[in-house]
């Protein structure tokens, strides 16, 4: 199968980190949705990061719905999402929350880098960085009672999305997302940042 799309995407990020703590083989083909759009398109008209091509040819795309379909391909014991229904349930809570932060990011990231700064309405602008600091202050208590990980001593889908969104934050909108104010993500953040899966896949 083959990954297209940009590793400063968190969505793209989230996905290669993924496949790898599950074990499954993947090329990545860094395809921007801006500097390589016809390329992109050829593949996948919508141009679309993260899009995964399957080994059938089928194009799929949405890393919630991407990471869906591969869970469903590995063995029960390498699947990054809780198996019984308590332990999912916290788990999607929290990618629920990531992804809205990721949202909000790129949103942010978007609104100061592509629109001219006369097009800007700063009322929009103030209502995203509060959604987005939002989610992050609901992540944070999650983040500080992690032990060593978001739910116990399994790393998990949870933690990868978290760990994305926040790492995404901190490098585009860290002054909309003071890293002052989130001692226990910042922690967090640096223990899953060593791990292997995610030193091999930078965002930068």
């Amino acid at each position: 199968m083959v990954l297209l799309g940009m590793l400063d995407s968190p969505y793209v990020r989230r996905v290669a980190i993924c496949l790898k703590l599950m074990g499954v083989a993947f090329e990545h083909r860094p395809l921007s949705v801006f500097r390589t759009y016809d390329e992109f398109r050829k593949v996948n008209p919508v141009v679309k990061a993260p899009s995964l091509v399957c080994d059938d040819g089928t194009v799929l795309m949405d890393s919630t719905l991407i990471l869906d379909h591969v869970e469903t391909l590995v063995d029960p014991a390498r699947r990054l999402m809780p198996a019984d229904v308590a332990g999912r349930r916290e788990a999607l809570r929290l990618v629920g929350l990531a992804m809205a932060a990721c949202e909000k990011c790129v949103q942010i990231f978007y609104e100061r880098s592509t629109r001219p700064p006369e097009k800007r309405h700063e009322p929009w602008v103030a209502r995203v960085v509060e959604q987005a600091n939002a989610a992050f202050r609901e992540l944070e208590p999650a983040a500080g009672r992690a032990n060593p990980w978001l739910q116990g001593e399994r790393f998990n889908a949870a933690d990868v999305a978290v760990a994305c969104a926040w790492r995404f934050s901190q490098h585009y909108d860290a002054a909309e997302v003071p890293a002052a104010d989130y001692p226990a993500l910042v922690a967090y953040s640096r223990r899953a940042e060593a791990l292997p899966e995610f030193a091999s896949t930078p965002l930068d």
